[in-house]
């Protein structure tokens, strides 16, 4: 299997569209998960770009703090099931669904939950370990499932590793979203849980974490905003990780670091030869 870190703006998408399909051949993906919620110019995620991740070649797409900022997602994620949302961004309420089983080739069982960190954020959201354990109770890895994976979404580090532990020998796969940054981490802990801090971005990494420069650097530097931030358009990189996992035990197997394409040095399962990129299409 494998996991693609935030994907950001219409370059992002784009690379998405094009180099997908290739990895999902080249490498005999069974299941992919892409972390969609900054596809649309960098906030958020349409209904219209969710669907060109899925006919792109992603089984699932997890979202994150920037869920329903479109708001026509607040109701297509309750029409379109591979669609997941975090467990605990509402108290109660929230559209759609923060974990859900899918089926993988073979009659496999794949769980997909996402949880919003605390530490950092901008909103005070619900404690993540109390919103994954019951779903990890109910749905035990080797047993009603053959894999399970959880997208931490969040600032820290810190929390993104504690979560890792906490999971280690029930989940197959966690993986850090958010920070853009892709960590070198991967390992497989203890428990067969295989592990990295962040999977980084589906973005042009000549960039703030996905966004022209000029902005942000100038509030960093000003501390006052001029402008809105925009995606980079650049050269993309699409980063995250690829996964084994034994059907029988649920258990991680192999963990590799995946780099494709653009400015980062490249890594994955093996080489790839990756089509040249078409014009990034549609604004957002």
């Amino acid at each position: 299997m494998m996991f693609l870190g935030d994907v950001v703006g219409r370059a992002g998408r784009a690379a998405v569209a094009a180099w997908l399909p290739v990895m999902r051949r080249d490498w005999r993906l069974d299941f992919v998960i892409v972390n969609g919620e900054n596809a649309t110019g960098g906030m958020g995620l349409t209904p219209d770009h969710a669907k060109g991740l899925l006919e792109a070649g992603a089984d699932v797409i997890t979202l994150g703090d920037h869920a329903f900022d479109q708001r026509p997602m607040r109701e297509y994620c309750t029409q379109e099931p591979r669609i997941i949302r975090p467990l605990n961004i509402a108290k109660s309420g929230a559209p759609g669904m923060g974990a859900r089983v899918f089926d993988a080739p073979d009659g496999r069982k794949v769980l997909v939950a996402q949880a919003l960190g605390q530490v950092f954020m901008k909103q005070p959201y619900c404690d993540p370990f109390s919103a994954i354990e019951p779903v990890l109770r109910a749905h035990p890895r080797g047993g009603l499932v053959q894999a399970s994976i959880i997208d931490m979404h969040c600032e820290a580090t810190s929390e993104k590793s504690a979560m890792g532990h906490w999971c280690d020998g029930r989940a197959s796969l966690v993986v850090g979203t958010h920070t853009h940054i892709p960590t070198a981490d991967s390992q497989i802990l203890g428990g067969g849980t295989a592990f990295q801090s962040d999977a980084g971005m589906c973005g042009d990494y000549d960039s703030v974490i996905g966004m022209k420069k000029d902005e942000p650097m100038r509030r960093f530097i000003t501390g006052m905003a001029r402008a809105r931030f925009e995606p980079a358009l650049g050269a993309v990189t699409l980063c995250g990780c690829y996964v084994e996992t034994d059907d029988r035990s649920g258990r991680a197997t192999r963990i590799e670091m995946v780099r494709m394409g653009g400015r980062l040095p490249q890594a994955g399962p093996s080489p790839l030869a990756l089509p040249d990129l078409p014009h990034a299409g549609a604004q957002g």
